[in-house]
């Protein structure tokens, strides 16, 4: 085995390496995230090849030593910084309501990163539309596992695993998609955007406004897929999920308390235009969200075709 390109790198605020990287695990069975005793290990496809990158961080806020391994091991160091939300531009935020403000002091160092990879945020997420978490974790986890490749590295006892590449998740036949399981509502949006994998990860070094009208030209792919991949792949922080089965619900009961639907949660938002999903993360972070009183969705017994 080769050795691993290795960098160092020291965050000029308190990053916590593990909580910048929640947002990019698919549940606690994601194949391609590990976090283990602090260390964390995450498999991407780069535009340059597959890669392996481990981050340790021996305290809250110090040097950040990475390791990759691959042939995107470079691209995946170089990378570091902006995933770990060095790049984040709090310019012209301010708090407006005391809500916020709250919210914002109990977690002043938040940073939104950005992986640069559009293709690696947008599969799992249309795998995400209109199910529940454990039928969608499920269906990566799966997808992964049964199309993709083990990471390269030393990575054997962590069972780290490279997700398909677009070319392969374009080939997957359509009784194939039934065994993850996975509909052909949601089948067929993965297969057409990973046809045109190439050209959307082009139109994003244009900025997200450009993605965002890219992705929703895509057949079955709306507001709230697009919000999630530009937030995770470009760290947009405006990209709100418009759609989310509780982001409404949530930031109205924080803000007004009363749940809200979609129009009226963009009137409550707009005076945050161009920072709005800052005001939902904060919320969510500091745990402002309705009580949960009713039943949960349920997994779906069967799949249309």
């Amino acid at each position: 085995m080769s050795p691993p390109a290795e960098r160092l790198w020291t965050p000029s605020w308190p990053c916590v390496i593990g909580a910048a990287l929640a947002p990019l695990r698919r549940g606690a069975g994601d194949p391609t995230l590990r976090n283990a005793d602090g260390v964390v290990w995450r498999a991407a496809r780069t535009p340059v090849g597959a890669g392996t990158l481990r981050l340790e961080q021996r305290a809250p806020g110090g040097v950040v030593s990475a390791r990759a391994w691959g042939e995107g091991a470079d691209w995946l160091l170089d990378s570091v910084p902006a995933l770990l939300g060095a790049e984040d531009d709090w310019t012209g935020f301010e708090a407006r309501h005391p809500v916020v403000e709250q919210a914002w002091r109990a977690h002043p160092h938040w940073r939104l990163g950005r992986t640069g990879l559009v293709v690696d945020a947008l599969v799992p997420a249309i795998l995400e539309q209109k199910v529940t978490g454990q039928e969608a974790f499920g269906a990566y986890r799966r997808l992964v596992r049964r199309f993709g490749t083990p990471a390269p590295g030393p990575v054997a006892e962590l069972d780290l695993w490279l997700p398909p590449s677009a070319e392969e998740i374009a080939a997957i036949a359509s009784w194939e998609w039934l065994k993850l399981p996975v509909d052909g509502a949601r089948s067929r949006p993965v297969v057409q955007a990973a046809r045109v994998a190439g050209s959307l990860e082009r139109v994003a070094a244009r900025g997200s406004a450009e993605l965002d009208r890219a992705l929703r030209s895509l057949p079955g792919i709306g507001v709230w897929t697009s919000a999630e991949v530009r937030s995770r792949a470009l760290g947009d922080p405006d990209a709100v999920s418009f759609g989310d089965y509780h982001v409404a619900k949530d930031v109205g009961w924080a803000l007004t308390g009363s749940p809200v639907d979609d129009a009226r949660l963009a009137e409550l938002l707009e005076p945050w235009s161009g920072h709005r999903l800052r005001v939902v993360v904060l919320l969510a972070l500091a745990g402002l969200h309705r009580p949960r009183r009713g039943p949960r969705m349920a997994p779906r017994r069967h799949l249309p075709r």
